[in-house]
């Protein structure tokens, strides 16, 4: 049992020391993450911009093309009328004239509304390109600063990634399972020892009987209080020494 515990101790000295590299990070990490999502949502608003820009330009070609069109049917319908026969033909030409003129002018308006489309998509476009060149180059500095942390740490973290590898494979696996549940519960410290009386996790007094306890060795104990696990402080020197 005495290697039992001590092994679930070793392993809590262990995260210790990689959640104290961890911290030096700040939130670095977090920083780029969000860096990276702001980064991605603006270029994702410029490229719908841009896509709407395209449409609108297409479609104002569309139109233009049509109108062109519809302005030489025009001039020819309105040619013939000096050469219909009879009512119904003059008619008929007047209906088409009527119908083109309509055509066009709806079209027109048309353009008019698609051009503001693409001078407001071109304003919205100069000013997110701004703000997304920032962030790249916030960005880049937060890269820097993070990666220099890293490479300062690199030899350390990697020496007790290793270490942490060798220490969970002598943990029983049902050990470790608990181990992991409460250190994610309790910020990361799941193996407390007994400081002056009290458990080093969360302060509160343990009974004299259960240190005595404690001390023997014999079995996993709980702190009633903060649910960690709890060993004899030989232990924790044994290890920390």
């Amino acid at each position: 049992m005495v290697n039992r515990l001590t092994t679930l101790y070793e392993l809590q000295h262990i995260d210790d020391q990689l959640d104290e590299l961890e911290e030096l990070r700040g939130d670095l990490p977090l920083t780029v993450n969000d860096l990276n999502s702001r980064m991605s949502e603006i270029q994702n608003q410029i490229d719908n911009k841009e896509t709407e820009k395209k449409e609108a330009l297409e479609k104002q070609k569309e139109n233009e093309e049509e109108i062109e069109r519809l302005e030489k049917s025009l001039k020819k319908f309105k040619s013939q009328l000096y050469q219909v026969r009879n009512n119904k033909e003059y008619d008929a030409l007047t209906k088409e004239i009527d119908h083109s003129e309509e055509k066009i002018e709806k079209m027109q308006s048309e353009n008019v509304e698609l051009e503001n489309i693409v001078e407001k998509s071109k304003i919205d476009i100069n000013e997110l390109k701004p703000k997304l060149e920032e962030l790249k180059e916030d960005l880049k500095n937060k890269e820097a600063e993070l990666k220099k942390i890293i490479k300062a740490n690199e030899k350390e973290e990697e020496k007790l990634k290793v270490e942490r590898e060798k220490a969970v494979k002598n943990v029983k696996k049902s050990d470790y399972n608990t181990y992991m549940r409460i250190r994610k519960a309790k910020s990361g410290t799941a193996v407390a020892t007994i400081v002056r009386g009290a458990c080093s996790g969360c302060h509160n007094v343990v009974p004299p009987q259960r240190q005595i306890e404690i001390r023997a060795s014999k079995r996993l104990y709980i702190c009633e209080s903060c649910g960690r696990l709890l060993v004899a402080a030989d232990i924790a020197d044994q290890v920390t020494s």
